[in-house]
């Protein structure tokens, strides 16, 4: 049974604490707090802003485990306070046979810290949950993306794609190594109900999917050479290579570029600019 009296308060609370510029949002004009605005946490969480406000004023009172992950993400809370969340709701705790989706302390640290690196995190589905602002300024605001718009396979096999493109057999090679990595998920978490229906869209979606997925490969999905196309400052050709935390099977994504480089110039220029237009 939920606690709504006590649910409202604590988002609110939350919300205070998380400053624009650490979740990776330009701060913009004068505020009257120092913590996000509900929009721009319906931003990070991918849930609408009326939603927040009838959570947090006790109108609504049975948020959905979804959202309650989405939340938990983008304030930043901890193992306890995550705990304490699900609790207020009424919601058990999402059971081991499901994806994980909760940054550690650690994982979210390396997204602070490493802020001369475009660095995302990803669900074992591919699914992105958090970045920091040079990952933004190179592949554009993933704040503005909702739901399967997120998912990098279903943006690459049926959705509208993206500035990142491969050259020569690299296409075929990151489909191969993608579905592989996918299916080694499925078998991880057998019971995760998002991941089943992500696949079987996927393969209703595209026949190339549906041909991969049928060949049965398993796999890693650990690096890749991509070419970036930015509105901005052009094409960058960068190494991605991708890293599991450890204890949680999030995956942590890096582009980089070699030193002395054009493409390790643009990079440093994106810092600077972060997503604005120079037009």
């Amino acid at each position: 049974m939920s606690n709504a009296s006590e649910l409202g308060p604590a988002l609110r609370a939350w919300r205070d604490r998380v400053g624009p510029a650490e979740a990776g949002l330009p701060a913009g004009g004068r505020r009257r707090a120092a913590g996000l605005r509900r929009e721009e946490l319906s931003l990070l969480a991918g849930v609408s802003a009326d939603y927040i406000t009838r959570l947090e004023q006790g109108r609504a009172n049975a948020p959905s485990p979804q959202v309650l992950i989405a939340l938990t993400r983008a304030l930043r809370l901890s193992d306890a306070e995550r705990q304490h969340l699900f609790q207020l709701a009424g919601q058990p705790m999402p059971a081991a046979g499901q994806m994980p989706a909760h940054l550690t302390p650690g994982v979210q640290r390396l997204l602070d810290q490493l802020d001369g690196t475009p660095v995302a995190v990803y669900d074992p589905g591919w699914t992105l949950l958090a970045w920091n602002h040079l990952w933004a300024a190179l592949l554009g605001d993933p704040s503005t993306l909702h739901g399967r718009d997120r998912n990098v396979l279903w943006r690459h096999f049926a959705g509208p794609g993206g500035r990142v493109s491969h050259t020569g057999d690299g296409n075929a090679v990151f489909e191969a190594s993608a579905v592989g990595d996918l299916r080694s998920a499925t078998a991880r978490y057998p019971d995760d109900g998002n991941l089943r229906r992500l696949v079987a869209d996927l393969r209703a979606a595209s026949p190339r999917f549906a041909d991969l997925w049928d060949a049965r490969a398993v796999g890693t999905h650990e690096m890749d050479h991509k070419t970036i196309r930015h509105p901005e400052v052009g094409p960058l050709t960068l190494d991605c290579d991708v890293l599991t935390a450890v204890g949680s099977d999030l995956r942590i994504v890096a582009y980089t570029a070699a030193p002395g480089s054009d493409a390790a110039d643009k990079l440093r220029l994106l810092a600077v600019i972060g997503t604005q237009s120079m037009t």
